[in-house]
């Protein structure tokens, strides 16, 4: 797996570099050697943030982790991207990869876990702006709002962040 490292506000060692890699060499076990990992360091007032991003054939690995030290930052998002991994390796295996390089066969013959569906909601989709659907999603006290933009005529979909800004997602083809 290759390594991009992306810092902000934060000073990169070579020392901070090769144990960056030595953490992220306990993830090469669950990609082939083409895979990249972009990894986001950043130093913020209350301490250090860890961003691992892993992008495979369509599927996005990713994890954010803050702590006063980077190297704590940094085991917690491995361990988060492990924990996604092993979740979901019979089901990404099946369904996405069916690569003999992905998993080995062990994994692939562990049970898979179904999802429950434990409620179906529909409602109607009106076109509004981006400042209405966040208004929207706040007076109904969600994390996030489904609605069609406005100006582009797309589904968009606002949600709330950690940090309390807001986030978009706009599809793409």
């Amino acid at each position: 797996m290759t390594t991009k490292i992306i810092t902000k506000k934060f000073t990169l060692t070579d020392d901070v570099k090769a144990r960056l890699q030595k953490k992220l060499k306990k993830l090469d076990k669950f990609f082939p050697s083409d895979t990249e990992a972009v990894v986001t360091l950043e130093s913020q007032r209350t301490g250090e943030r860890v961003e691992i991003t892993i992008h495979r054939n369509g599927s996005i690995f990713r994890a954010e982790e803050a702590d006063k030290d980077y190297m704590c930052a940094l085991d917690k998002a491995v361990d988060a991207i492990e924990r996604q991994i092993r979740k979901n390796r019979t089901r990404l295996a099946k369904k996405i990869y069916m690569q003999k390089d992905f998993f080995t066969q062990e994994e692939f013959s562990e049970a898979e876990e179904e999802f429950k569906i434990s409620k179906v909601k529909k409602f109607n989709i009106i076109p509004m702006n981006v400042e209405e659907a966040i208004l929207q999603m706040n007076l109904l006290s969600h994390n996030f709002f489904l609605f069609r933009n406005a100006e582009s005529g797309e589904l968009n979909v606002v949600y709330k962040r950690k940090e309390n800004d807001y986030g978009i997602i706009e599809p793409t083809e």
